[in-house]
């Protein structure tokens, strides 16, 4: 029998981008990266743990700032190169700047303007 986790294609470098999807509105919340230790844990806790490569160290998201992401699915695209994690964002924030998704700016006339407002200064939540 073959492991699940056989049919991910990590990269050269052994990761394999996760997009962080809001299971009941749909709203794209966040890419981070995922190895295959990461996406195991993820599986086992129901709860997202990524890969930090600027850190290089793993990253249970919100064990930090209290933004933990509940998952509710995992999915594979058809490729097996992508990860789709239909997720629960405690405390409504997902991204480090205090902002519900980090898709936050838009590119209009030339320029990224910001659309969503800061919803808890990040200096409240990390310090």
């Amino acid at each position: 029998m073959s492991d699940w986790l056989d049919e991910v294609r990590f990269d050269e470098n052994g990761l394999v981008p996760a997009i962080a999807q809001d299971w009941q509105s749909g709203e794209v919340l966040m890419l981070a990266w995922m190895d295959r230790e990461a996406l195991r844990r993820t599986a086992e806790l129901g709860e997202a743990v990524y890969w930090s490569r600027s850190r290089q160290q793993y990253w249970h998201k919100g064990e930090t700032s209290g933004h933990v992401q509940k998952v509710r699915e995992i999915r594979l695209d058809c490729d097996g190169d992508v990860i789709l994690l239909l997720i629960e964002q405690v405390g409504g924030i997902a991204c480090h700047t205090g902002r519900r998704r980090c898709f936050h700016k838009r590119l209009k006339d030339g320029s990224w303007v910001t659309t969503d407002e800061v919803l808890k200064d990040p200096g409240e939540i990390y310090g």
